[in-house]
């Protein structure tokens, strides 16, 4: 691993490599020297002299070659040896239907990463670090899950974090690895790692927001620690004394021990900090505590130029390929580079960390429920790509984004293709042969709208949809969707959508559907075109998410007084 000392040069892919006197320019002989035979000294001596410069100069310029080549073959070495490093796996494993997002006028999309903390012991080094030796070989638990949302413009960052005990729908997926498969289920989130990897949690959240989440990183305990250690530590604060252990009334504990005030923790002592939750009362609590030591982290990583200087970089490069395994569209070290730098203009007052609002689930005390509206705000949020903080150029406009449901669909959307929905595109059949079956879904939450369902249906036959049928099925939707059941009929379903003015995100492609099917949601209780929805403010975040800034370095976590000491 280099040092500080390592040469300051880059490759051509960006990484770290060269060597000092890479130029490879000789420097020229001294002024006035040259052709110049100083007093006393013999005219035959001349020539030997210029032939020792030559000789001189000679072996000079074969050094520095020898050196410039030396120092690129182990730049490139080293290069290798990064990429050798880095575990790859499916970016998706399970159906979602997400499209991504349109890029702004400047071409540019949001960055969407799935982050995630397993905490599987199947590894020595990880059994060591904490846990239950009963859970060796189980499947593993992603017990930390964040989605990181890098605006298109790359000027904000927000993150959100799911609490592991929230109950949601997990997708059906296939294990890249295995090929087994797995049944949709309504479960804790946290157990969709087990279910088909990182690409099934990935497919969970892109069911459960409605967002098209680009990549996916995963860390497990052996590898926090080795980040932990490379960083050099991070400032965390605890107003008591705190200890994480096991009480008489409940088992488990981190282990984490510290006193009260600011603590530089690092190594194992950071993996406690992470892992802690009966001290700090719940996994929301955790969830709190970990976003105060990525905040932090992200100030210590910007006051060591971790983003520019050369050791530094290299440093973390070593310990981030060996502890992260990320989507394959990601696995290599150039990749993760570009990716890294992406981030390091965003400054830390623009950094939001978010927790996504939840209830108790009235059927389990001990497990939680997405709490839809305030939930349904955030994710429109992220969608629209709208700040989470108020810190930006009030004068910068906000890229323009198609509208969308007040809070967003409930369930993913496509556009037919890989590159994402186009509402305005001309579908392959004319619309009087476009079978759609118009349902009533206004009764999610609230008292039935009655007649919604012919009401739009008339609409849509007013519009050359002549196919269209009022169905008497009452299908509860909080939001209007229109779904198909197979990508063939991707574009007709998209006409149906633009020419009722729902935009191309509510459009999704649906197992549970056997024909186009719009269901209207209780977000349009009335009329015949979908209601415009006005874009989120910057800032408008609901107290509910526990909203913590970068620049905040105040925070400090409030103990449980069974853990104090």
């Amino acid at each position: 691993m280099r040092g500080e000392g390592a040469p300051d040069q880059a490759t051509g892919d960006g990484i770290p490599g060269g060597g000092a006197g890479a130029s490879g320019v000789v420097p020229p002989p001294r002024s006035g020297s040259a052709g110049r035979r100083p007093p006393g000294r013999p005219a035959g001596r001349e020539r030997p002299v210029r032939r020792r410069r030559r000789r001189a100069l000679f072996w000079v310029a074969s050094v520095l070659a020898f050196l410039i080549l030396s120092t690129s073959a182990a730049g490139y070495l080293y290069y290798r040896h990064l990429d050798g490093n880095i575990r790859s796996g499916q970016r998706l494993s399970g159906e979602s239907g997400v499209a991504k997002s349109e890029a702004n006028a400047k071409g540019q999309r949001p960055l969407n990463i799935l982050l995630l903390g397993s905490d599987s012991r199947n590894k020595p080094e990880n059994l060591e670090l904490g846990g239950g030796r009963d859970t060796v070989g189980s499947p593993p638990l992603a017990d930390v899950q964040m989605l990181l949302h890098v605006s298109a413009d790359r000027r904000n960052a927000s993150v959100v974090s799911v609490p592991r005990d929230t109950v949601v729908d997990i997708p059906e997926c296939t294990d890249p690895k295995t090929g087994e498969k797995f049944k949709k289920t309504h479960a804790m989130i946290n157990e969709s790692l087990g279910r088909g990897g990182p690409g099934c949690t990935l497919a969970t959240w892109e069911k459960l927001t409605n967002i098209y989440i680009d990549h996916w990183m995963m860390i497990d305990f052996s590898g926090v620690v080795q980040m932990a250690d490379a960083i050099g530590g991070v400032d965390v604060c605890v107003k008591d004394n705190v200890w994480d252990r096991p009480l008489p009334t409940s088992s488990g504990g981190s282990g984490l021990k510290l006193k009260a005030g600011v603590t530089k923790v690092k190594g194992e002592q950071a993996l406690q900090w992470l892992r802690t939750r009966h001290a700090f009362s719940s996994d929301l609590g955790r969830a709190q505590a970990q976003h105060m030591y990525m905040n932090s982290m992200m100030r210590e990583l910007k006051s060591q130029n971790a983003f520019t200087d050369v050791g530094r970089i290299t440093a973390l490069a070593e310990a981030g390929t060996k502890a992260l395994e990320v989507s394959e569209e990601i696995g290599s070290v150039k990749k993760l580079y570009g990716l890294t730098m992406q981030l390091k203009d965003v400054p830390v007052n623009r950094i939001t960390m978010t927790t996504m609002p939840t209830l108790q689930d009235p059927r389990d005390q001990d497990r939680l429920i997405v709490n839809p509206g305030d939930a349904d705000k955030l994710w429109t949020m992220v969608r629209k790509d709208v700040a989470f903080d108020k810190n930006g150029d009030p004068q910068a406009a906000q890229s323009p984004q198609p509208s969308e449901p007040a809070g967003g669909p409930s369930r993913p959307a496509t556009g037919g293709d890989a590159t994402g929905g186009d509402a305005s595109k001309q579908p392959v059949t004319t619309p009087d042969k476009i079978a759609v079956h118009v349902v009533n879904g206004t009764g999610a939450g609230m008292p039935l709208a009655p007649q919604r369902a012919s009401v739009v249906a008339g609409a849509l036959v007013g519009k050359g949809f002549t196919a269209a049928k009022a169905d008497s099925a009452l299908i509860p939707e909080k939001t209007t969707v229109v779904r198909y059941p197979s990508a063939d009929l991707a574009d007709e379903a998209q006409s149906v959508a633009a020419a009722l003015g729902i935009p191309a995100s509510a459009v999704q492609q649906s197992a549970d559907v056997s024909r186009i099917t719009l269901i209207v949601g209780a977000d349009w209780r009335e009329g015949t075109a979908y209601p415009q929805q006005a874009p989120p403010a910057a800032g408008s975040v609901p107290d509910t998410a526990e909203a913590i800034n970068g620049a905040d370095s105040s925070q400090c976590m409030d103990v449980y007084k069974p853990y104090r000491w």
